[in-house]
């Protein structure tokens, strides 16, 4: 059966609720936020089919920027065009942005930061759980070919032995085009929008925009700058941005201490929505509340721009029977990246007898009676709070 035929439309109002909502409660990083918006919008709400969401997690894997914010810039632009494309990025980033901005606000107040070691200690198997769910949904429509199911493999085993993610993906989609071509030696190369070629100058862009910010003092145009720049090049995981951060804003501009930087990362971390919510805190604390939102802005507009130029390739990729099969193979390889994530965390999670029952309990709860995955990460969130 045909899935596109149960695709529901969305109101901008809808699309604006939704998301304010998974940005308030969307804990535990890029894999928990992917695994959230997959049980969001394929299976309960039928926005988009797993072809098309895992179509759209591979590209923005691709990308420069936070693979999970670009993938609910990509759901709102798929919806309602550049109007859905603002408000579900926006709707996404902002209730993270403003409780990182009142942390911020109390962590120069008071010196430190919020204890948040309980409900982290029960969110983190909560969501191991839910990242665990989504890879299995997920994989019925992303490896449903043997060699997709082993380029996988590969893909999985690189990234355990630390192969850049960037690396693995485009190892993985190149060995899906080359076992297609092998296998269809008459099939013929489609020629992809030009628009494909223009990303590398978008790029180079948005790099030599940042690079003028040398000439400037430290000021607010500065500071949105710096982290225009980041959002332009930054792949991978929160610790990458970390390396991204120190660079800038420590060894080079002097504006923080190393404390302050891990500090920034550790509220990126605890609370809900995108990681790189970092640069709020940062923000607030070189220029208060006008630098949170500055900072904000800065980091999260490439991403908004690289979704907009590269949304409307995909049907158009698919088109080409070569480059269709080099997206199934990066798809293969995202989901393989989640699934990385889902053993990584789960060592770093499941410490004790406590976090594995709330794992098994999450698991039970998400597999057996279906309940919504922010459910069960708001109950784990209570239950650590009651325990510690």
């Amino acid at each position: 059966m045909d899935e596109s035929l149960g695709i529901r439309e969305a109101s901008l109002a809808e699309i604006a609720l939704v998301f304010l909502k998974l940005g308030t409660v969307a804990f535990g990083g890029p894999a928990a936020h992917l695994a959230i918006m997959e049980e969001e919008f394929v299976r309960r709400r039928r926005w988009i089919t797993h072809a098309d969401f895992l179509d759209r997690l591979a590209i923005a894997n691709l990308i420069p920027g936070p693979s999970s914010t670009e993938v609910a810039i990509f759901v709102g632009q798929s919806k309602r065009g550049w109007r859905g494309l603002i408000v579900a990025g926006c709707c996404f980033i902002i209730p993270a942005a403003v409780i990182v901005s009142v942390i911020a606000w109390a962590y120069v107040r008071f010196g430190s930061l919020p204890r948040a070691s309980g409900v982290l200690y029960a969110i983190k198997p909560a969501v191991v759980a839910v990242v665990i769910q989504a890879v299995g949904k997920l994989a019925r429509t992303g490896l449903r070919t043997i060699p997709l199911a082993i380029i996988a493999v590969l893909a999985a085993a690189s990234r355990l032995w630390e192969v850049s993610p960037v690396l693995v993906l485009l190892f993985a989609g190149l060995a899906s085009a080359v076992s297609f071509m092998l296998k269809n030696q008459n099939a013929r190369r489609s020629v992809i929008s030009p628009a494909v070629l223009r990303l590398p100058k978008i790029f180079a862009s948005a790099m030599a925009l940042a690079a003028m910010g040398a000439a400037f003092p430290v000021t607010l145009t500065r500071l949105f700058l710096s982290f225009l720049k980041i959002g332009s090049v930054v792949f991978g995981s929160g610790y990458v941005l970390l390396a991204f951060l120190r660079t800038e804003f420590v060894q080079h501009l002097h504006w923080l201490t190393d404390k302050q930087l891990i500090d920034a990362v550790a509220v990126g971390q605890f609370t809900p929505g995108p990681l790189f919510t970092t640069a709020t805190f940062i923000g607030y604390l070189v220029a208060g509340w006008t630098g949170a939102v500055v900072a904000t802005a800065g980091i999260f507009l490439p991403g908004f721009a690289l979704v907009a130029v590269s949304g409307p390739l995909i049907p158009r990729i698919r088109k080409s029977a070569v480059a269709a099969a080099a997206l199934d193979g990066v798809v293969a390889g995202s989901l393989a990246l989640m699934a990385v994530v889902a053993v990584q965390l789960g060592k770093a999670s499941v410490v004790d007898w406590t976090t594995l029952i709330v794992l098994a309990v999450s698991l039970i709860m998400l597999l057996g009676f279906r309940v919504n995955s922010a459910w069960v990460i708001a109950g784990a969130a209570v239950i650590g709070w009651l325990i510690r």
